[in-house]
């Protein structure tokens, strides 16, 4: 398997982190405007907390630099490795499908628990392609 397949799903987890960041500057440039608050008022994380009450999005782009930490990490292990195959690709894809799954719930309805079990897939998911390429690492 040509090691540039597997950056492909990295560039659309860095494509996802893309669409939420525009998505928090959108929401919090509006709600700045419609609530007439000044950006020095919101200079600090504390003020920010205070002032800004729509932070779904900024929430979620946190959580984009969490968990996917670990697989862009996984994906360049594997290239470097060359243990990547088509079962870390599927992997790969399976991640990131469901963090768009819980970036969309949760910059979109929200609700805790879809949001939830859409985060623990996605998490169980990542130790699987890490305990497939643990295994790789111990055969070669």
């Amino acid at each position: 398997m040509d090691p540039k397949t597997l950056f492909l799903p990295a560039a659309a987890m860095a494509a996802l982190s893309l669409l939420v960041w525009l998505r928090l500057y959108w929401v919090r440039i509006g709600q700045m405007r419609r609530d007439r608050i000044h950006p020095q008022a919101v200079a600090t994380s504390a003020q920010a907390a205070a002032r800004l009450t729509q932070s779904t999005a900024a929430d979620n782009f946190r959580n984009l630099f969490e968990l996917p930490v670990l697989f862009y990490l996984a994906l360049t292990m594997a290239a470097l490795t060359q243990l990547g195959d088509r079962t870390v690709l599927a992997l790969a894809w399976a991640f990131v499908v469901l963090r768009v799954l819980h970036s969309l719930i949760h910059c979109g309805y929200n609700k805790v628990m879809h949001r939830f079990l859409a985060y623990v897939a996605g998490a169980l998911v990542l130790w699987a392609l890490w305990g497939y390429l643990a295994w790789g690492l111990l055969r070669a």
